[in-house]
């Protein structure tokens, strides 16, 4: 539950500063911290992370 805190916190900050700074970087972050996230996540699983990603992408539903 924090983690989808930090990750709507890291969002609305982004977005702000994107509208107020007119960049379009800041917008860029929330997707790169999600990728990341997912990533940490993945690399977690006690399985080697070719066998992992495999099984994510296998499953059908």
């Amino acid at each position: 539950m924090i983690w989808v805190l930090i990750l709507s916190l890291i969002t609305i900050v982004s977005v702000v500063a994107g509208l107020r700074r007119r960049k379009v970087v800041y917008f860029f972050l929330p997707f790169a911290s999600i990728f990341a996230f997912m990533l940490v996540k993945v690399i977690m699983v006690p399985l080697p992370f070719l066998d992992t990603v495999r099984f994510i992408f296998q499953l059908r539903g």
